[in-house]
């Protein structure tokens, strides 16, 4: 079998047969297949779609080129497995305070996370803001950290579904990262091959997500759903509103500062209602409908997990956070309610401030971003502070403004606006 049929044949529309999924998979896994290879076979998987036993089939060969680790008892770990997964966003940090509230409340948290994609925030990019905390663990690291604290956030060790992680990195730089059979396969294979006994898919739609429309953004639940299902993980999904960016800031440093707010019992409302939400749901997957989260967060118990988890990865919960070197505020130029802000612009804006990658190998500024002094339905003032961008390097400036041009809209004062909740549908 060789490569260049893999992709005409996708090219030409057609259904690529088991042998040639397991074959490509496997290849590319080893090295025979180039990345310049399979980005043109992600190109017309991008374009021409795949059916459900392609996906499938995919996902299976994407979990069968590495290990799968157990959780269960034998493990060591007596608690009730969920994790959760969001298929990216801007200023979505809910992982951070998420996985520490719902071990405060009795479940294990496993969560493994993965860097930004595109203008969307990476949960590892985050955290690794935090002066010496690491992302990468061994196995028994891993457990040892879920098992001490009932929660551990970190990468996807390299013996889990390898391909996954090859062809993770070169979506983000090839244009193909919407692709939706390969965002399920890339999402369920890690959750499948990682062991875990519930999962909530926290599924992105709106201008800033990769999903724009609920139907798309339903297809992807469906398929990933559908997935976990099969292979015996019980699966729920959330279809979440990514219009406007969530809470009061887009970056790494500026995120995990937000997340510790809200884990001290403050932080924005929609950050709070989305953590509390996929907190119940993750819950009720594990076997545990009837604790209730928002008390974790006000008794400081789910604080106290998060200390203990970022301390027994390496990082210091006391050390103050990087800041950028340079700041330009952005101020409002009328007087009026914003009825506006565009989650797109805002996420690509954080991106060419620093705060993401062009190139998987690029690195990023743990202190670049934007902070948000108001969000739609607010009225401001001509004048006042509307955004304030960090970077470390002020050329990217005139190119981070570039990317808020047609960005907001702020109407005159009495223009009738309606919120819309951060949940829109739920998928099981």
């Amino acid at each position: 079998m060789d490569v260049i049929s893999v992709i005409r044949t996708k090219r030409d529309r057609g259904a690529l047969t088991d042998e040639q999924i397991d074959w490509v998979i496997d290849a590319y896994t080893r090295g025979a297949v180039a990345d310049e290879q399979m980005s043109a076979l992600a190109m017309a998987i991008l374009l021409n779609g795949m059916d459900r036993r392609e996906i499938a089939r995919w996902t299976a060969a994407m979990i069968a080129s590495g290990e799968r680790m157990d959780f269960s008892p034998a493990s060591g770990i007596t608690r009730p497995t969920a994790d959760k997964h969001s298929t990216g966003g801007v200023g979505d940090k809910i992982t951070l305070p998420l996985a520490p509230l719902v071990a405060a409340c009795g479940a294990a948290v496993p969560q493994l996370s993965g860097r930004g994609l595109g203008h969307t925030g990476g949960t590892l990019d985050k955290l690794e803001s935090i002066p010496g905390w690491r992302a990468a663990l061994s196995n028994e690291e891993m457990l040892s950290v879920l098992g001490s604290t009932g929660a551990v956030i970190c990468a996807a060790g390299d013996g889990l579904a390898p391909a996954d992680k090859k062809l993770y990195a070169l979506r983000d730089v090839t244009g193909t990262v919407e692709a939706i059979p390969l965002i399920a396969s890339s999402i369920m294979s890690k959750k499948i091959a990682e062991g875990t006994g519930s999962l909530v898919l926290d599924v992105k739609v709106g201008t800033g997500a990769f999903m724009k429309t609920l139907e798309d953004a339903r297809e992807l639940a469906a398929t990933m759903v559908g997935l976990g299902t099969d292979h015996g993980v019980r699966t729920v999904a959330l279809l979440t509103d990514m219009s406007t960016p969530l809470g009061l800031t887009a970056g790494n440093a500026l995120e995990v500062r937000e997340s510790v707010e809200v884990l001290a019992g403050g932080g924005p409302a929609d950050v709070v209602e989305l953590t509390l939400a996929l907190a119940r749901e993750m819950l009720d997957a594990a076997g545990l409908p009837d604790t209730d989260p928002a008390r974790a967060l006000a008794d400081g118990s789910a604080m106290d997990v998060w200390r203990r988890m970022i301390s027994a990865q390496g990082g210091d919960p006391d050390a103050p956070l990087p800041t950028a070197r340079e700041q330009h505020v952005v101020t409002a130029p009328a007087t009026g309610v914003l009825t506006r802000l565009d989650a797109y612009g805002i996420g690509v804006a954080a991106w060419r401030l620093g705060a993401g990658r062009a190139r998987k190998e690029d690195p990023v500024q743990s202190g670049a971003g934007i902070e948000l002094h108001a969000k739609p339905g607010a009225r401001v003032t001509a004048g006042q502070p509307l955004l304030t961008l960090h970077t470390d390097t002020p050329e990217r400036f005139p190119y981070g403004l570039e990317a808020l041009t047609g960005a907001y809209d702020i109407e005159p004062d009495g223009t009738a606006f309606t919120a819309r909740g951060i949940v829109r549908e739920r998928v099981a």
